[in-house]
């Protein structure tokens, strides 16, 4: 029996703690059978620590979670230089069912479907969890830059009593009775905290009920949303943008640095002032009259700032008007146009943003242009009636970033339980 006093040690600790009694928990990550001795490879959230098994253990199904007492014995042939002898091994769950395939292998033998129906197993392979701690890092960092820089963080409703941009597809639901929906966007929320708060921020789901069924897009994401009063126009919004996508590689760097390692990331550089094109300037390079950027697109701008500025980051701004939201605040000089921006990373669209109306009288001005009532939104307008700074914000969708930082082929497998058109389980 495990004397209950015995401080747990972490696999990554053991260096520090040769010659002494401690005790390792996780799961039996491998049985390794050698001729004249096995080893049981454990696992726990730091890496992988070497056990020498005593007769009678090298039986025990891989994935057991394990409570191990036993000395730290220098060996340079194991992990780190060390390993576990003379143990006393209990078993802290039931003898594990097999897993879809063996975790232990350094790749991942397995389809897409395999990986993401087994979830809460096949994730426990490093490889398929390295993403997640690039993800958990990436907010890391988004959070350290705005607390920073004077932001408060904020959780808003998920069920909303409108759609959060017009002609929005959004999940419908039951609300006791009343028609609701889940929330497609925080914004009308983080716009009116910016008349509490001044600088906001969340980090949290949005739901989106387009039926895109391609390799970037999900119907539930984490968005990483900021909004910031006081601000002269969307290049205010746009510096906030590039300190926090410095931050988040600055902390994916520092806090996962196993990861990036492990999936053999190539980390990019952040300009001090990331390059910028405007919408029309696109179009004319790119031979074209659209309202919006394609995919192809988006593709070709990304090779081009590389090309031209060293850059794998791109804004692209003044998106026309009447491919952005009602409440985006039109280009002074040419209405036609916005003060909005996408921010382009490796060739494919990361972040949406832009300076928005802050008058009352310019949003009902707005909503009688498009032909809408401004009853539904009724509550979100009262915000502006009471006053409110000129002000702006952006979104940026973390699974989208993790994908492309990690040069994943489908968003998927930067997706702890994907939902798509086609999965509500696991």
């Amino acid at each position: 029996m495990i004397h209950p006093t015995t401080a747990r040690v972490l696999a990554a600790e053991l260096p520090g703690h040769i010659g002494e009694s401690i005790e390792l928990c996780g799961w039996l990550h491998r049985r390794r059978a050698l001729k004249s001795v096995t080893f049981l490879v454990l696992r726990d959230r730091s890496g992988l620590a070497q056990v020498v098994a005593a007769e009678g253990e090298a039986d025990i199904p891989e994935e057991t979670v394990l409570r191990i007492r036993g000395t730290v014995t220098a060996n340079p042939q194991a992990p780190n230089g060390v390993e576990l002898t003379g143990p006393t091994v209990e078993l802290l769950s039931g003898p594990a069912e097999a897993p879809p395939f063996s975790l232990y292998r350094p790749t991942v033998p397995a389809t897409l479907p395999v990986i993401l129906d087994g979830a809460p197993v096949t994730l426990r392979h490093p490889r398929l969890a390295a993403p997640h701690r690039i993800s958990a890092a990436s907010v890391a960092g988004f959070r350290a830059v705005l607390d920073g820089l004077g932001f408060t963080e904020v959780q808003t409703p998920k069920v909303v009593s409108s759609a959060t941009e017009s002609g929005a597809e959004v999940f419908a639901l039951d609300w006791f009775g009343r028609p609701a929906y889940l929330a497609q966007s925080p914004q009308f929320f983080k716009q009116a905290m910016v008349g509490v708060f001044e600088r906001v921020y969340e980090t949290g789901p949005v739901f989106r009920a387009e039926p895109h069924d391609t390799t970037r897009h999900l119907a539930q994401y984490t968005s990483l949303d900021a909004e910031l009063g006081f601000v002269t126009d969307h290049r205010d919004v746009m510096a906030v943008v590039r300190a926090a996508v410095a931050g988040m590689v600055e902390a994916v760097a520092a806090r996962a640095a196993a990861a990036v390692e492990l999936l053999d990331v190539e980390l990019p550089v952040v300009p001090a002032e990331i390059p910028q094109i405007h919408f029309a300037e696109a179009m004319r390079l790119l031979g074209a009259d659209e309202p919006d950027l394609a995919p192809a697109h988006e593709r070709w701008l990304g090779e081009w700032a590389l090309r031209e500025y060293g850059s794998e980051f791109l804004f692209v701004v003044g998106y026309p008007m009447r491919k952005r939201p009602f409440y985006t605040h039109p280009e002074p000089s040419r209405p036609e146009y916005s003060n909005s921006f996408d921010l382009l990373f490796r060739g494919l669209e990361l972040v949406t943003g832009g300076q928005r109306l802050h008058r009352y009288e310019d949003y009902l001005g707005a909503l009688a242009a498009r032909g809408e009532s401004p009853e539904p939104y009724a509550a979100y307008l009262r915000s502006f009636a009471h006053g409110m700074p000129p002000h702006g914000g952006f979104a940026l969708g973390l699974e989208r970033w993790t994908a492309r930082l990690t040069g994943a082929d489908n968003i998927r497998r930067t997706t702890l339980f994907p939902r798509d058109l086609h999965r509500l389980t696991p």
